[in-house]
């Protein structure tokens, strides 16, 4: 199995790099820039729709003939709604950064045009709280299930404060039972906020009759790591002092996020 831990390669282009291929799976890629002002990324989607995130920074975003002129506003994940821009297979796509900018380019299979490329602004994104006590934290949806636009991809940020725990109670959404749950893979952009804390993540199944587990991994998350889930139950937990962001990205053979609730940790939703 693929490390499911996944560190920059660098500090400048492209430095975390996803595929299908890379991480054994089937649906998700995901690739994230750090670009210089005046720098480029660019690429064809081939057979897979893409959803641009500019995380930090400002950029010029061309795709599919359409020029969207530049968007972006926040300095920081950490700061407000992030601009978009929403791509579909069989196109290209180009952004120039006119700052420093940090951008997450999320694909997963598509159709060739069957939707139009269209940026997605910050005023199109709803937000919500999730949790209480030291289980909230703050979701921004990007690309989620009731927005109609795209064939595969699930994109959604979340901050969650220093102290409090997130994808908690543990759930998991590896079986294609529809439904109850779905099979999604999924990727994790972890940012950090001051950038030299840390956050943990465990990725894990249930256990058999013998009590052991197919899939049991505990992962030290620094600013700038990528994690993966393959399968199994997945939460995280951000240090005292330390707020933990993250880009989730999800697909798989049905477009409809139905997650199953860890049986022993249930009784937290009702506590």
């Amino acid at each position: 199995m693929p490390n499911l831990l996944v560190k920059p390669n660098g500090k400048q282009g492209r430095v975390t790099h996803v595929t299908p291929e890379s991480a054994g799976w089937t649906y998700v890629g995901f690739d994230l820039f750090r670009l210089k002002p005046g720098e480029k990324a660019e690429a064809d989607t081939g057979g897979r729709e893409a959803c641009l995130v500019l995380i930090a920074g400002k950029g010029r975003a061309e795709a599919d003939g359409k020029d969207f002129g530049e968007i972006g506003e926040r300095a920081s994940p950490f700061e407000g709604k992030p601009w978009s821009v929403y791509i579909p297979a069989g196109s290209r796509w180009k952004v120039t950064a006119t700052t420093g900018l940090e951008l997450a380019v999320c694909t997963a299979p598509g159709k060739a045009k069957s939707y139009p490329a269209r940026v997605i602004a910050p005023d199109d994104l709803g937000q919500e709280t999730r949790g209480k006590g030291t289980n909230t934290r703050y979701v921004t949806n990007i690309l989620p299930e009731t927005d109609k636009g795209a064939d595969s991809l699930l994109v959604v940020e979340v901050i969650t404060p220093g102290g409090h725990t997130s994808s908690y109670p543990p759930h998991k959404h590896d079986a294609d039972n529809l439904p109850a749950e779905s099979q999604l893979e999924e990727t994790y952009y972890h940012r950090i906020n001051p950038p030299q804390g840390f956050a943990f993540q465990r990725v894990y199944t249930d256990a058999d009759r013998n009590g052991d587990r197919s899939l049991d991994e505990t992962m030290t998350v620094e600013d700038g790591d990528v994690t993966l889930v393959p399968r199994g139950y997945h939460p995280c937990a951000a240090c005292h002092g330390y707020d933990l962001y993250y880009l989730n990205v999800m697909a798989g053979p049905r477009r409809t996020w139905k997650f199953h609730n860890a049986k022993e940790h249930e009784w937290l939703l009702k506590a």
